[in-house]
C-alpha cells in the first residue's frame, strides 16, 4: 500500500513538474523574442555576428531548460564525447527519438544553427529564436542546401536530423538524402551524436502529459568524424549522395541494435 502511495505520488509531481518545465520553456521563448533578442539586435555587428549571440542566448537558456527539468526529476542524462562537440564548420548530424533532443544538443553547443520546419515560424515560442539565431527553412531543399553550406563555410556550427521528424519507436529509419547533400556541398567536418532515450517518451503523436512510469534518462554518444574524402571523388554528384546517406543510415541502425541488445 505504502509502495502504491509512494508510485502515485512521484507519479503526480513528475506530472506536474513536466507541465511547469513546458510552461516555463513557452514562456521563456515568447521572452526571448519580446526581450531579450530585440535588446541584442541593439548592438553593433552585422547579421551573421548577431545570429551567433542570439545562437548563444538559446544555448544558455536551453541549458536552463534541461537543467530545470533535471532539477525537477523529470529526466536525467549523460554525454558520451562531448569534448567532439562545439567546432568551427562542423556539421553535427543526429537521431530524433524524442521532443527535446534539439533543445538537448543545443544546450550543449554554444552556437549553430538548424534546419526548421516551416510551419515553426508560425509559433510564438519559437519565432523568436528562429528568426534572430538565423535558424534554417526547410521551406525549399535547394535553396535550404545551399543556405546551410554557405553557414558551415562561413565556420558555423550547423545540427541536422536526417528522418526529418521524430523516430517512431519500432520502425526501421527512414533518412532523407538533404543531409549527405549538405555535407558533401560544404565539405565540412561531419559528427555523428546518437541519441537514446530510456523509458521512451516524447515520441512522435505522443502527447507531452503521457508520462513515462520513472523519470526518463537521455543518453549522447559522440562519435568519431565521417571522412568524406571518398564520398567527395565519386561521379556522379547523386550517387555520392547516396552513398553517404546509406553511410549514415548503417551507422545509426547499428547504433540502434548495439543499444537495444545492451538494454535487453
Amino acid at each position: 500500500m505504502a509502495k502504491t502511495l509512494s508510485h502515485n505520488i512521484n507519479y503526480l509531481w513528475r506530472l506536474a513538474a513536466t507541465a511547469i518545465s513546458f510552461a516555463c520553456f513557452g514562456l521563456g521563448g515568447v521572452l526571448l523574442w519580446l526581450v531579450v533578442f530585440p535588446l541584442l539586435a541593439l548592438l553593433p555587428g552585422d547579421r551573421r555576428r548577431k545570429a551567433c549571440r542570439a545562437q548563444t542566448m538559446v544555448h544558455l537558456s536551453f541549458y536552463a531548460f534541461i537543467g530545470l527539468m533535471h532539477r525537477l526529476g523529470v529526466m536525467s542524462y549523460q554525454i558520451c564525447g562531448g569534448e567532439k562537440l562545439n567546432r568551427p564548420g562542423q556539421l553535427v548530424v543526429a537521431n530524433h527519438p524524442t521532443l527535446v533532443d534539439v533543445v538537448f544538443l543545443l544546450s550543449r553547443i554554444k552556437q549553430a544553427s538548424c534546419i526548421v520546419k516551416a510551419s515553426l515560424w508560425r509559433n510564438p515560442a519559437m519565432r523568436g529564436s528562429i528568426l534572430h539565431a538565423g535558424y534554417i527553412s526547410n521551406a525549399d531543399s535547394q535553396t535550404m542546401i545551399a543556405d546551410c553550406a554557405a553557414w558551415l563555410n562561413g565556420g558555423g556550427g550547423l545540427i541536422v536530423f536526417p528522418e526529418g521528424t521524430r523516430s517512431v519507436p519500432g520502425q526501421a529509419y527512414r533518412f532523407q538524402r538533404g543531409v549527405a547533400a549538405i555535407a558533401l556541398a560544404a565539405d565540412c567536418v561531419l559528427t555523428p551524436v546518437t541519441l537514446t532515450c530510456t523509458p521512451s517518451t516524447l515520441t512522435k503523436n505522443l502527447a507531452w502529459y503521457r508520462i513515462p512510469p520513472r523519470r526518463f534518462h537521455l543518453r549522447m554518444e559522440v562519435g568519431d568524424d565521417i571522412d568524406l574524402s571518398d564520398y567527395r571523388r565519386l561521379q556522379p554528384h547523386s550517387i555520392a549522395v547516396r552513398r553517404l546517406t546509406q553511410t549514415l543510415l548503417d551507422y545509426f541502425t547499428e547504433q540502434r541494435q548495439a543499444y537495444e541488445q545492451h538494454r535487453n
